[in-house]
């Protein structure tokens, strides 16, 4: 039987952060659905769900059933976001509409319905007189039209609700502003119902500036929205439009879309490379910072991989096309920035589950305010009970407290993509920021992954250059890693190089020949052994490289020992600061590698890593930071081959370094695609902020909703003879989710250090 497969889709409709039990729920419920996780700041919902069992109608259908609509998920094209970001400036305009014609008929009603605003004006319309039940009847008039189309969306989202058996955020503004209008209406069309005049009170103006006030919050909070996703399209925006490709012997401009693999691609300066490929003729300098990062220019020549999306700066070259299409490296990252924006963090999922309560929980307060109010309350007290019960209801907010950690994640993750960091979900971020310890890979995570010449030893019989020149002469053909290493160090010293005769590998012990009429052998002491020459002198050398975890290899010319050659796998340039970094934020950093003890210390030393664990086979990585775990502790690992793998699927989260292996990349959770060490303190840093920013906006939003829904019961009328006015209530319910989304966009100017003090 086939695994759950997973589908991504649009859900409208939306009204507020209780909306999300009811979606889940209705999804969950149906046959052949596994799981289903809704994002209400991205409006998409997650399905896993059994092939076979279950069709998109049926899931369009559940989802209809709870009130809402299934709608196709906004791609990752250009043309797709605009039509997104349209709806988004559509649906701000009408609401600001709503809210301009709310606005302009409260003026009217407030100055009338509050007489000592204007000088005369109680003379003219006393309590009970015929000129006041006159005016408040035409102000009834002018408010009913605010109500049915100004606040028209509160009561489709209510009915909507009660449809299906629950309540929303619109129910709780709904039933405020119609308590106040019934009220209101009653109050003038009968008021001899009620047992004293003066409580036949209109507050029309609490329906029109309720109303207001919170359709002005609605569209700020678009607004606001709408400024999370700014990186997707950033990373959209980065793509080629056309491509420049050789068919039939001509160079011909296409769109980017019509490129195929195979295809030859030329790339001009001040161009922008169209899609992933590989170099074949020419060289040049790209700019690859859009995608890694990395603000220096990165060196292109024959053979070397090419980015699509990144910049051409100096030269012109042709490619070869090797990945287009949803294939490319940057349609990738896209895919894993939304996926990862439409995931949650574990501490959401609490929240969405106090959601689900939120609602009918403040209608149950607001009841028995009232009862309270009307039972033991001062005169009058059925006013007094109205005021409580509208308050109540209008000052809950949901919405900032179910848009609290998916806007921050949003943010966040996309501040990750622009620095060149794709973080799978929101639970990796969350786990990052609890981190205790870090296990690094050794060989191409601390070090290059590739050995380097890093020291000549001449005796004097021969000077080092040209000791130099006669090794890598000898080691010119050579395909072993170490001879290549010897001459590249040898080429960077701009050495000439000759052709040797009668090479000769000797298996164990290292290689011989001759270079310009020298007889030379190259390799370990029991090669110059076993020819009777003596290396004494060399010994104290050979120890103290082999100590700096080199490899020493001794070099004889004519049968005499002249010196030694010796290379290492090479620190990376940053490492030093990276550790440094990640110590300053008081993480053990822990080297694992499969190298023998001495070489290991003698790296971890260079980088300031103090706890080693060495001689560590590959099927044994992912036991050592289970041992860590158990201490205790949670772990991350960052490592980059193959081997590394099982290690990364192990530890609580898994960072893996984006030049390395596709499979290190898919057991992770994080992936630096800059394959630099600097990239997990950055990581870190933008978990560690992220979080910091979602505990910002939940601490704001249930502190909001504790003290204000107390104050808005009128619990503080006996101690102080403070009664909570419906229209601040309005105003604070409006602009409690514009701060929190607010907030979390302050996440997209924050500026990692990425290791620096």
């Amino acid at each position: 039987m086939p695994g759950p497969a997973k589908l991504r889709m649009g859900v409208k409709g939306l009204r507020c952060a209780s909306c999300v039990s009811q979606v889940e729920g209705a999804l969950s419920r149906t046959p052949g659905v596994v799981a289903a996780s809704l994002n209400v700041a991205t409006s998409e919902v997650d399905v896993e769900y059994q092939p076979g069992q279950v069709s998109l109608d049926e899931l369009g259908q559940a989802v209809a059933d709870s009130g809402y609509e299934l709608v196709p998920a906004v791609e990752a094209s250009e043309d797709s976001v605009d039509r997104h970001a349209d709806e988004q400036a559509r649906e701000y305009r009408g609401l600001m509409r709503k809210f301009w014609f709310a606005a302009i008929i409260s003026i009217p009603v407030m100055l009338f319905s509050y007489p000592d605003f204007i000088p005369g004006l109680r003379d003219w319309m006393p309590m009970g007189s015929d000129n006041r039940r006159i005016v408040w009847g035409l102000l009834g008039l002018l408010t009913l039209p605010v109500l049915l189309w100004s606040g028209s969306q509160f009561y489709t989202g209510m009915w909507a609700a009660l449809k299906h058996r629950t309540a929303n955020m619109h129910t709780l503004i709904a039933s405020g502003i119609t308590a106040a209008f019934v009220y209101s209406a009653v109050a003038v069309l009968f008021p001899q119902w009620f047992p004293n005049q003066a409580l036949a009170e209109a507050f029309w103006d609490v329906s029109t500036v309720v109303v207001a006030l919170v359709v002005l919050g609605m569209a700020l909070e678009v607004k606001a929205k709408g400024k999370t996703s700014e990186a997707i399209k950033k990373l959209i925006g980065l793509q080629a439009k056309t491509a420049r490709v050789v068919r039939d012997g001509k160079e011909v401009d296409i769109p980017v879309e019509e490129v195929v693999v195979g295809d030859h691609v030329v790339v001009r300066p001040g161009d922008k490379v169209p899609v992933d490929g590989v170099v074949v003729v020419g060289s040049s300098s790209l700019d690859e910072s859009m995608i890694t990062g990395e603000s220096i220019p990165i060196e292109k020549g024959v053979g070397d991989e090419v980015i699509g999306a990144t910049l051409n700066k100096t030269g012109s070259f042709t490619f070869e096309a090797t990945r287009v299409g949803k294939d490319t490296a940057l349609s990738n990252i896209i895919r894993m920035v939304q996926d990862a924006q439409g995931s949650k963090a574990p501490i959401q999922r609490v929240v969405d589950q106090v959601a689900a309560y939120f609602v009918p929980t403040v209608m149950i307060l607001g009841i028995l305010a009232f009862i309270a109010w009307y039972n033991v309350g001062p005169e009058p007290r059925i006013v007094f009970s109205i005021i409580v019960l509208v308050t109540t209801l209008i000052i809950a907010c949901p919405c900032a407290l179910g848009l609290a950690t998916p806007t921050s994640l949003t943010v966040g993750i996309g501040k990750g993509a622009e620095n060149g960091i794709l973080i799978r979900s929101g639970d990796a971020l969350q786990t990052a920021k609890r981190l205790s310890a870090i296990v690094l890979d050794k060989t191409g995570t601390i070090t290059k992954g590739e050995p380097a010449l890093t020291d000549v030893v001449s005796l004097g019989l021969i000077p080092e250059n040209e000791l130099l020149a006669l090794t890598a002469s000898l080691e010119k053909g050579s395909e072993h890693p170490l001879g290549e290493a010897i001459v590249r160090g040898a080429e960077e010293r701009h050495l000439t190089l000759t052709t040797a005769v009668d090479f000769a590998a000797i298996p164990g012990h290292g290689v011989y020949g001759r270079v310009d009429g020298h007889g030379l052998l190259l390799g370990n002491a029991k090669l110059l052994q076993d020819r009777g020459i003596d290396s004494t002198d060399l010994a104290p050398d050979w120890d103290r490289l082999a100590e700096d975890g080199k490899t020493p290899m001794y070099v004889a010319v004519d049968g005499q020992a002249a010196g030694l050659i010796a290379v290492a796998d090479t620190i990376k340039e940053d490492s030093v600061g990276a550790v440094r970094g990640l110590q300053r934020m008081g993480l053990e950093v822990v080297m694992i590698t499969g190298d023998n003890q001495r070489t290991a210390n003698a790296i971890a030393q260079q980088v300031g890593i103090e706890r080693v664990l060495a001689d560590v086979l590959p099927q044994e990585k992912a036991h050592e930071i289970k041992k860590l775990q158990l201490e205790g502790g949670v772990v991350a690992m960052v490592g980059d081959g193959i081997n590394d793998a099982p290690a990364l699927a192990q530890a609580d989260v898994g960072m893996a370094i984006g030049t390395g292996t596709d499979v290190a990349i898919e057991a992770s959770d994080i992936t630096l695609i800059k394959g630099s060490l600097t990239g997990v303190v950055t990581a870190m840093e933008i978990s560690r902020a992220t979080m910091r920013n979602v505990h910002q906006n939940l601490f704001g939003a249930f502190i909001y909703n504790v003290l204000g829904i107390p104050v808005a019961m009128g619990v503080l009328y006996p101690f102080t003879g403070l009664l909570l006015s419906p229209l601040i209530a309005a105003a604070a319910m409006a602009f409690s989710s514009v701060t929190v989304v607010t907030n979390a966009n302050r996440l997209r100017y924050f500026k990692p250090k990425g290791g620096v003090a």
